[in-house]
C-alpha cells in the first residue's frame, strides 16, 4: 500500500506543479477559446491542462518502475507500456484539438487507433464472466472490438461530463477511488498477481486528477481540456479493460460446486468490473442521453448543445459549486455503493443505506436556492458564502450598485458616494492575461443582443 501511497503522491505534486507553467504556456500559445454559447464561464480560460496531467502520468510510472514491489507489474506484464503508448497517443490528439479544433470524426478515429495500439500490445479482453453462463472465452476479433467500443465510450463519456470546473477531474478521481479500492482487494486479499496492473493505473489516475483540481475549481484558472479528459478517460478504460479481461473469476474460488453456480454467485464481486459504466454510471448517462437528444432533433450525435445534466441543475436554479457537488455526490453513491454491494451481497443494510442515500440526493435536487447559514461563532470554519456578514455585505454592495442608496443603508463606515457602481460590460473584472480586446468585447455584445 505505501508503493501505491507514494505513487499517487508523486503523480498529484507533478501535475499540480506543472499545471501553472502549463497555463502560461497555453495562453501565449493561444489556446484560449472565445466563449461559446453552451459555456458556462464569463471570460476566456486557457486550456491544455492535459499536458500536466500527462506528465504526471509519466512521472507515476517511473516512479513505480523504480520501486521494488510494484517492478514487477512492468517486469510481468506490458500492460503499463500499452498504456503510456495509447496514452501518448490520445494525449496529441487532444492538444491538437485544443489548439485547432479539429474535426469530431478525426477525433473518434484517433480514439479507435489509441484503443487499437494498446490491444496490439497485450491490453485487451480475454474472457468475460457471463452470469448463468461462466466465463467466456473470446476469439482475437471479439476481444478486440469489444476493447475498442469499451475505450470510445469510456472516453466520450468523461469528455461529455466535462463542462463545469472540477466536475470531469472529481467524478473521474471518486470513480478511482472506488476502482483501486476494488482492484486492490483483489490483488492483495486474493494474491492475483494480474490485478496488479490495474491497481498502479487506479493510484496513478487518483494522482492526475488531485494534483489538478485545485487549478481547476471554480472559478477555474485552466481546463484540462480534450487533452485531459480523453486521457483520464483512457486510463480509466485501460484498468477496467485489465482487470476485466485479464484476471480469471475462477481463480478466486470463492464458491464451490459447478462453474455455473460459481459465476451466477459472484455476480455481485464483478458487477464493478465487467461494465466500467457502473463505477462511470453519470457519465454514461449524460453520454445516452445526449446522443438520444440530438438525434430526435436531426442533429449530430457529436453536435454540442446546453442539455448536460450540470446544464440542466444551473438552470432549476443550483449554483455552480452546488451543480459540481451534486454530481459528486451522485456518482461517490454509484461507485462506493456498487463497491460495498461486491464485498456483501447479503447484507440488507447496504441496500437500505444507498437508499437514504439517494433520498437525500434527491432532497438536494428539490432546494436549489436553499442557501444554509451557520452560527456566527462557525463562521471561522465554513468557506466565506455560508458566513451571514458576508452575505449582508454583499446584499448591500449590490443594492448600493444598482442605483442611489440611502445613507443609513450603506455598508458600514461608507458612504453611498463612496460604493463603487459595477463596470458594465461582459468585460469587467477580468483577468490581465485574459482580459479582452476592445473590438472582442463589442463582438461579444452585438451577439448577445442577436440572441
Amino acid at each position: 500500500m505505501r508503493e501505491y501511497l507514494l505513487t499517487l503522491c508523486i503523480t498529484a505534486a507533478v501535475t499540480y506543479l506543472l499545471t501553472g507553467p502549463v497555463r502560461k504556456f497555453a495562453i501565449v500559445a493561444g489556446a484560449m477559446p472565445e466563449i461559446r454559447a453552451r459555456d458556462v464561464h464569463r471570460e476566456p480560460t486557457p486550456r491544455l491542462g492535459g499536458i500536466a496531467m500527462f506528465f504526471g502520468l509519466c512521472a507515476g510510472l517511473l516512479v513505480a518502475d523504480h520501486l521494488t514491489n510494484l517492478n514487477e507489474v512492468f517486469e510481468k506484464s506490458n500492460e503499463p507500456r500499452a498504456l503510456l503508448s495509447g496514452a501518448a497517443l490520445i494525449w496529441l490528439i487532444g492538444v491538437l484539438d485544443d489548439k485547432f479544433e479539429i474535426d469530431a470524426l478525426i477525433k473518434l478515429g484517433g480514439q479507435m487507433i489509441a484503443a487499437g495500439v494498446m490491444v496490439m500490445q497485450g491490453l485487451t479482453i480475454l474472457w468475460l464472466p457471463i452470469p448463468l453462463v461462466g466465463t467466456v472465452a473470446l476469439t482475437q476479433w471479439q476481444g478486440t472490438l469489444l476493447t475498442v467500443a469499451l475505450v470510445v465510450i469510456t472516453i466520450n463519456a468523461v469528455n461529455f461530463v466535462d463542462g463545469l470546473d472540477g466536475l470531469a477531474a472529481g467524478m473521474v478521481c471518486i470513480a478511482a477511488a472506488a476502482f483501486f479500492m476494488y482492484a486492490y482487494r483483489i490483488w492483495y486479499s486474493y494474491g492475483i498477481e494480474a490485478a496488479a496492473p490495474a491497481t498502479l493505473f487506479a493510484a496513478i489516475l487518483m494522482g492526475m486528477c488531485l494534483g489538478f483540481l485545485p487549478h481547476n475549481m471554480h472559478p477555474a484558472r485552466i481546463f484540462m481540456g480534450d487533452s485531459g479528459s480523453m486521457l483520464i478517460g483512457l486510463v480509466l478504460a485501460a484498468g477496467a479493460i485489465s482487470i476485466t479481461g485479464q484476471v480469471d473469476p475462477d481463480v478466486m474460488k470463492l464458491f464451490s460446486g459447478s462453474e455455473r453456480n460459481a459465476v451466477h454467485q459472484m455476480v455481485p464481486v464483478y458487477i464493478p468490473l465487467v461494465m466500467p459504466l457502473t463505477i462511470i454510471a453519470i457519465p454514461a448517462a449524460d453520454l445516452i442521453l445526449a446522443i438520444v437528444r440530438r438525434t430526435w432533433r436531426g442533429q449530430s450525435p457529436f453536435a454540442a448543445d446546453r442539455g448536460h445534466l450540470h446544464h440542466r441543475l444551473l438552470e432549476i436554479g443550483h449554483s455552480h459549486s452546488r451543480a459540481v457537488l451534486i454530481m459528486y455526490f451522485w456518482s461517490a453513491l454509484i461507485a462506493f455503493g456498487a463497491l460495498a454491494y461486491s464485498v456483501n451481497s447479503a447484507s440488507m443494510w447496504i441496500v437500505l443505506g444507498v437508499v437514504a442515500l439517494s433520498a437525500v440526493g434527491l432532497g438536494l435536487l428539490l432546494l436549489p436556492r436553499f442557501t444554509p447559514r451557520t452560527p456566527r461563532w462557525a463562521e471561522a470554519f465554513v468557506p466565506p458564502r455560508y458566513r451571514r456578514r458576508r452575505a449582508e455585505e454583499r446584499s448591500a454592495a449590490v443594492a448600493g450598485a444598482a442605483g442611489p442608496v440611502p445613507v443609513g443603508a450603506a455598508p458600514a463606515g461608507r458612504t453611498p458616494e463612496t460604493v463603487p457602481a459595477r463596470e458594465p460590460g461582459p468585460h469587467r473584472k477580468l483577468n490581465g492575461s485574459t482580459a479582452l480586446s476592445e473590438r472582442t468585447a463589442r463582438v461579444r455584445t452585438q451577439e448577445r443582443e442577436r440572441a
